[in-house]
């Protein structure tokens, strides 16, 4: 299990100890992996101090600069090793216990699978859902991703084998999750999507919404577009 963390001083400690209680149910080769991504807050400090007190379930991975949120996921599913590989924000907009949904997925018979997650009743700002509504609908049609409706949900569970199927992710910002499941339908493996409940951000700021961000994300769609057509 890992989460991207960037200026979450207030989440992350909550967030890894959930995972770690939550993880223990459902596994028991449990790694837990905080990405820190250049937080200029305590965050890194929060989760060295998590990591002490568990250091055979915990890892940090820290990112010197704010690299993007995309390339802290590319960071966790890199060092990630176990063979089933599941990530969230650390923002706490979900109930890390409802893995338990995706995990009912997995447990279909159907091989070569994902298990994703799509936000029910998505707690955002209008703005904020109707720019991820015209983005997700972009990315469907430019990338054929086929039967997903929430592409950039932080709610996956990914068997360790389509890591290794895939080639290297690029994406550095928005993009990622884009990315990810276009190389992973490419190279044959069934997305599926269930519903997972979302709640309001109680702690922190949201940056998706900024300019700065969606301009980012923009001229990652054309890069990444080209880089998966062309395998």
């Amino acid at each position: 299990m890992f989460f991207p963390f960037h200026n979450e001083e207030d989440n992350v400690i909550s967030v890894l100890e959930e995972a770690l209680e939550v993880g223990s149910t459902v596994t028991d080769d449990l790694e837990i992996i905080a990405i820190d991504d250049g937080s200029t807050d305590r965050t890194a400090e929060r989760a060295e101090a998590v990591r002490s007190r568990f250091p055979e379930r915990v890892r940090v991975v820290s990112h010197e600069t704010n690299r993007g949120y995309g390339a802290a996921v590319r960071s966790g599913l890199e060092v990630s090793t176990r063979e089933w590989v599941f990530f969230s924000d650390g923002d706490s907009q979900f109930k890390l216990s409802d893995i338990s949904r995706l995990i009912e997925l997995t447990d279909s018979g159907r091989k070569k699978l994902l298990a994703l997650g799509y936000r029910m009743n998505r707690m955002d700002p209008l703005h904020r859902r109707i720019n991820a509504s015209l983005f997700n609908g972009v990315l469907r049609l430019v990338l054929g991703i086929r039967g997903v409706r929430d592409i950039d949900c932080a709610f996956k569970l990914i068997p360790g084998e389509a890591l290794k199927a895939i080639p290297l992710l690029a994406s550095d910002g928005a993009m990622i999750s884009a990315e990810l499941l276009a190389r992973c339908s490419r190279a044959g493996f069934t997305l599926v999507e269930t519903g997972i409940p979302h709640y309001p951000r109680q702690f922190g700021d949201q940056s998706g919404a900024r300019l700065s961000v969606i301009a980012r994300a923009f001229f990652e769609m054309f890069n990444c577009i080209r880089n998966v057509r062309s395998g």
